[in-house]
C-alpha cells in the first residue's frame, strides 16, 4: 500500500494510468473500425482480417505470463516504463507495413507491451488504494479506454480514411511516449507486503526463473476461484471481440456507413464509457460487485441476441452501440476490483497478469473465429456468438467467484 507520509495526489497517480490506458487500448481500439481500410491497403480477406486482433491477442497474453511474478519481484513501476516506451517504439514500426506479414508482425509487436502493461497496471491499483477505494479508483483510470473511444479511436479513424491506415498509430505511438514521460515523473513504487515462511516480510528466499514462475502460476490455477477468474475473462473479452471487431464493417456493408460516421458511432460508445465507468466502480463500493457483473453479462446477451434484427438505421446503431459499451462499463470496474481480492498483495500482479493473459486468449479466439462467422453467416453468426459467451461469463461469476465481506470506512 501507499507510504501515507510521501506520496503524491491521488489524482496524479490516476492521471498518468489514465493516459497509460488511453495509449493502450486505443491503439487496439483502432483496428476494428479502420480494418476495411487495412483490408483494401493491403489486400487481406475478410477470413483473415480477424488474425490481426488474434496474433495481438495471443503475444499480449504470453507477455502478461511472463512479467507478472517479475512485477511482484521487482515493483510495478519499471515494468509500467518498459511497456510504454516499448509500446511507443511498436507502434512507430507500424509506419513500415507494406502487406499482411509484416503489419501482423508489428500487431505482435505491440501485443507483447501491451502484455508488459495490461495485468501490472490494474496491480498496480490494487497496491496503491485500499479496497474501499478501488471501484473509484479502476474506474477513473478505466475511463481512459473510454476518452480513447470519444477523441483518439474517431479521430484515428479520420486520419485512416484522409491518411492511410497507418497514421493513426503514429498518433497513438506519440500518445505512449507521452505515458512514459509522466509515469517517469510521477508514479511512485508502493510497498507490497511479501509472504515469506516466517510470515509477513519483504523479502523472496526463492530466485526468480522459469521453474519458480511455472510453480507459482500452477500453484494459482490449482485454485478453482483463480481458474474461475481466468475463465470469466476469457468469455466476456471473447463475447466483446466477436460483436465489435466485425460490427463496423457490416454497417459500412449494410447501412452504407461512411468512415466518418463509424468513428462517430465510437464517440457515443465511449461517451457511455465516460459516463458510466467511473460511476460503476462507486457504485459496486457500495453495492457490491457481484450484482452489478451479473446485471450486465444478462442485458449484453439480450442485447447482443437482438442487435442484427433492431439495427435498421444510423441512429438505432448508435443507441445500441451506446447501450453496449454502457454494459460493459457496468462490469468491467467491480470485475477488476473483485479480482484484487483473490490473493495477498505479494501475488497480485501474477493473478492480474495471469487472468488478463487467459482472457487476451479467449478475445484472439474470438477474433479469429469473427471473421469465419462474419464470411459464412453475416453479422448474426457473430452476434449470437457474443451473447452465448457473455452469459457463460455471468454463470461463472455467479458460481465461482465469492465476494469478500464489505468493511465500512469512517472517518
Amino acid at each position: 500500500m501507499k507510504d501515507k507520509k510521501h506520496h503524491p495526489p491521488d489524482i496524479l497517480i490516476i492521471a498518468a494510468l489514465w493516459l497509460m490506458v488511453l495509449a493502450s487500448s486505443s491503439q487496439a481500439t483502432i483496428v476494428a473500425p479502420i480494418l476495411p481500410r487495412i483490408g483494401e491497403a493491403l489486400n487481406i480477406p475478410e477470413a483473415l482480417q480477424g488474425t490481426l486482433v488474434t496474433g495481438y491477442a495471443i503475444a499480449l497474453s504470453t507477455f502478461a505470463v511472463i512479467i507478472g511474478p517479475i512485477s511482484d519481484r521487482f515493483g510495478r513501476r519499471p515494468i509500467l516504463l518498459a511497456g510504454t516506451s516499448l509500446m511507443g517504439i511498436m507502434l512507430a514500426f507500424h509506419a513500415l507495413a507494406n502487406d499482411f506479414t509484416s503489419l501482423l508482425t508489428f500487431r505482435i509487436g505491440a501485443g507483447v507491451s501491451g502484455g508488459v502493461l495490461t495485468g501490472v497496471a490494474v496491480a498496480y491499483v490494487g497496491d496503491y488504494f485500499p479496497y474501499e477505494r478501488r471501484g473509484w479508483a479502476n474506474g477513473w483510470v478505466m475511463s481512459g479506454f473510454a476518452f480513447g473511444q470519444v477523441v483518439a479511436v474517431p479521430m484515428g479513424t479520420i486520419l485512416a480514411e484522409r491518411y492511410g491506415f497507418r497514421s493513426p498509430f503514429i498518433l497513438f505511438s506519440a500518445i505512449a511516449a507521452i505515458s512514459f514521460l509522466l509515469i517517469l515523473t510521477v508514479i511512485p513504487q508502493p510497498q507490497i507486503k511479501r509472504d515469506t515462511p516466517e510470515g509477513v516480510g519483504f523479502a523472496y528466499r526463492e530466485s526468480l526463473s522459469v521453474k519458480y514462475v511455472l510453480k507459482s502460476y500452477l500453484k494459482l490455477l490449482s485454485k478453482r476461484k483463480i481458474l474461475n477468474a481466468g475463465l470469466a475473462y476469457a468469455t466476456m473479452l471473447f463475447a466483446v471481440s466477436s460483436f465489435t471487431v466485425f460490427f463496423p464493417t457490416w454497417l459500412e456493408r449494410e447501412l452504407s456507413m461512411s468512415p466518418s460516421a463509424t468513428a462517430t458511432l465510437f464517440i457515443v460508445g465511449g461517451l457511455a464509457n465516460i459516463l458510466i465507468g467511473p460511476q460503476a466502480g462507486r457504485w459496486s463500493d457500495k453495492i457490491g460487485r457481484k450484482p452489478m457483473i451479473l446485471a450486465s453479462c444478462l442485458l449484453s446477451a439480450v442485447l447482443f441476441s437482438i442487435t442484427p434484427f433492431v439495427v435498421s438505421s444510423t441512429l438505432s446503431a448508435y443507441t445500441v452501440f451506446f447501450l453496449i459499451m454502457m454494459l460493459l462499463a457496468l462490469r468491467l470496474s467491480p470485475l477488476q476490483a473483485l479480482l484484487t481480492t483473490l490473493v495477498p498483495d505479494n501475488q497480485r500482479g501474477s493473478l492480474m497478469s495471469l487472468v488478463v493473459a487467459i482472457g487476451q486468449l479467449g478475445g484472439g479466439f474470438g477474433g479469429a473465429i469473427a471473421g469465419i462467422a462474419f464470411a459464412r453467416f453475416n453479422f448474426l453468426g457473430n452476434a449470437l456468438l457474443a451473447a452465448i459467451s457473455i452469459t457463460a461469463t455471468g454463470l461463472i461469476v455467479w458460481w465461482g467467484l465469492t465476494e469478500p465481506e464489505r468493511v465500512e470506512v469512517t472517518g
